[in-house]
């Protein structure tokens, strides 16, 4: 069984700064979508900002990743690159993945985003990817075991129509971006871990409105789905505690609207 490490009261502090600063980078990028916007201007914006708040864009160069955020249009599921070709148009969908270092602690969300008018299924999607989140916070609490966090998530979407993507997942976060435990969207038969206060994961449910089947593009990094269906991703970077999970990457607005959350 993996050994997951709980913070210590001021790695705490740090990564609820550091959560903090990355809400006011998407509550930036948000005012900007808009159709004829390319995902090459999100990205520097992102980037000029990110610096601006004294913080290092954790995306850029991670494994070779060439930008700061990751933009995925329509049938993209993650991992797509900003491009000044990529220009966006009334009734698209994207959504946009992005993180910082701030006093060495990381932070990682996720959201996706109507451009002008969208169809009903494609908001359908996106309010269903959000709540698939939601439903596995109901489980994220000191004692509970991750795979109930697991089981919720991928059980929400499956039973109301939509695809949970296998092959990629959530993940312990701190001092670096990508830490254990795996945070599966989908029901496991394995053990799992049992949750701890002070853990800090990174949950996002990326869930598509077709088959779950995905494919690697020739960059090596954008993945998309199969059938050309979209795909939605909703990320938030969480606290686990003795009671209510606290979500780091949500404003205080946003909580009070989902009561399984502080």
């Amino acid at each position: 069984m993996m050994s997951v490490r709980p913070r210590t009261a001021y790695e705490i502090q740090c990564m609820r700064v550091s959560n903090h600063l990355l809400r006011e980078v998407f509550a930036d990028l948000e005012q900007m979508i808009a159709p004829g916007v390319t995902t090459a201007e999100l990205n520097l914006e992102a980037d000029r900002l990110i610096r601006s708040l004294g913080g290092v864009p954790n995306f850029f160069n991670y494994e070779g990743y060439p930008a700061s955020i990751c933009t995925s249009v329509n049938d993209q599921v993650v991992h797509g690159i900003p491009d000044v070709s990529c220009v966006l148009q009334e009734g698209d969908i994207i959504s946009i993945d992005a993180g910082l270092i701030y006093d060495g602690f990381h932070s990682d969300a996720a959201r996706t985003y109507g451009v002008g008018r969208i169809s009903g299924d494609a908001r359908r999607l996106i309010d269903a990817t959000e709540q698939c989140f939601f439903e596995g916070m109901k489980f994220a609490v000191a004692g509970n075991n991750l795979n109930d966090v697991s089981a919720a998530i991928g059980d929400y979407a499956e039973q109301h129509g939509f695809g949970v993507i296998r092959e990629l997942c959530g993940h312990g976060i701190g001092g670096l971006m990508h830490e254990e435990p795996d945070v599966l969207n989908f029901r496991n038969p394995g053990p799992g871990l049992i949750l701890e206060a002070g853990m800090t994961l990174a949950v996002e449910p990326m869930i598509t409105a077709g088959s779950r089947e995905v494919k690697w593009a020739d960059d090596g990094w954008t993945v998309s789905t199969v059938d050309g269906s979209l795909a939605s991703h909703y990320e938030n970077t969480i606290l686990i505690t003795e009671g209510k999970p606290e979500v780091l990457t949500m404003t205080d607005e946003e909580k009070n609207c989902h009561p399984e959350v502080q």
